[in-house]
C-alpha cells in the first residue's frame, strides 16, 4: 500500500519528468538545426547528409538527456529507494539462511 505522500511525490516527478521531455525535445530541435546551418555553411548539403543529420542529432541528443532525465525521475519517484529497501531485505534473508 503506498502512502499519501508518495502518491504525491511519485505524481511531482511525473509532471516534472514530463516538463524535463519537453525541453530535452526542444533542445533537440535546436542542435538539428544548428547542425543543418554548419553542413550549409560547409557545403556539405545533401539529402543523405540532411536526413542522417537530423536522425542522428535528434535520436543522441533524445538519448543521452533522456537517460538522464529519467535517472532523476527515478530518484525523485521513489522507485531507487524501493529497489534499495527490497535489495536490504533479501540480504538479510540470505544472512539468517547462512
Amino acid at each position: 500500500m503506498a502512502f499519501p505522500d508518495m502518491v504525491t511525490s511519485r505524481q511531482q516527478a511525473e509532471r516534472e519528468f514530463r516538463r524535463m521531455v519537453k525541453w530535452i525535445a526542444l533542445a533537440g530541435v535546436l542542435m538539428v538545426v544548428a547542425a543543418l546551418v554548419y553542413l550549409y555553411i560547409v557545403g556539405a548539403w545533401s539529402v543523405h547528409a540532411v536526413v542522417a543529420t537530423i536522425l542522428g542529432v535528434f535520436v543522441s541528443v533524445l538519448l543521452g538527456c533522456g537517460l538522464f532525465a529519467l535517472a532523476f525521475f527515478s530518484d525523485k519517484s521513489g522507485h531507487d529507494q524501493d529497489v534499495t529497501s527490497a535489495t536490504s531485505r533479501r540480504g538479510e534473508r540470505d544472512d539468517d539462511a547462512g
